[in-house]
């Protein structure tokens, strides 16, 4: 696997999940996760949810709990966006 260009999700039945391409984890609870993966930081909220497997080597986590929602944020290319879109009508 190449943990710099593969991000994948696998979601079986709404129960447990299993990401590769993960950079790292910067927040987690039982509610919610917020992973910065090869595409963006990944947002995952839920109930219950915990870690049930970590490789950092492989850049793979597995999480079970009941999920409610998954949304990414390209927050580099928005701030950049933003920037360039104030500078042009200032």
């Amino acid at each position: 696997m190449d943990k710099e260009t593969s991000n994948n999700i696998t979601l079986n039945e709404r129960k447990s999940i299993s990401i590769t391409g993960v950079n790292k984890i910067d927040n987690f609870d039982n509610q919610s996760f917020l992973i910065e993966t090869t595409l963006g930081s990944l947002i995952i909220k839920g109930s219950e949810l915990e870690i049930t497997k970590l490789d950092t080597y492989q850049g793979v986590v597995s999480i079970r709990g009941i999920f409610n929602s998954l949304e990414y944020k390209d927050t580099e290319k928005n701030q950049k966006d933003d920037s360039f879109i104030s500078k042009l009508f200032k």
